[in-house]
């Protein structure tokens, strides 16, 4: 059964199969690393996923271009399954081309209903925010 989980580093050879699994160069929707994040040292991967962590801290700054978000990753034991991230709010690009959920599940791990799960759970954590409505795209 998948399970929301915060990002941990405990994940990290899972979360490099999946990349695998994905390509290189593709896009991992609701995972969030960005070009100059190091994910393959176990050092980088730590700060990366401390810095998710930060992301959903509204008290603190974010980097020019970011909104605070919630990130979860949909794990299966010690199986990355995927990402999920809820935005709490939206520039005028998300509002255009993201919306406030960003989500992507492994390609093997499809078909399975993990992203409908997932959604949900994360639409009930939309609420607990106090939004009434979410954009997705």
């Amino acid at each position: 059964m998948p399970e929301l989980i915060a990002p941990t580093p405990r994940l990290h050879a899972s979360w490099l199969r999946a990349q695998e699994e994905w390509g290189s160069e593709a896009h991992m929707d609701g995972a969030g690393p960005g070009y100059e994040d190091d994910v393959d040292s176990a050092e980088g991967f730590a700060a990366w996923t401390r810095r998710l962590h930060g992301y959903g801290d509204r008290t603190r700054p974010v980097e020019q271009g970011r909104v605070h978000a919630s990130h979860w990753w949909i794990a299966e034991g010690d199986t990355y399954l995927g990402a999920i991230d809820l935005r709490h709010y939206l520039n005028g690009f998300l509002l255009d081309a993201a919306g406030h959920i960003g989500y992507g599940v492994r390609p093997s791990a499809r078909g399975r209903g993990v992203a409908t799960w997932a959604l949900g759970a994360v639409l009930h954590e939309a609420r607990i925010l106090g939004m009434d409505r979410v954009l997705l795209t």
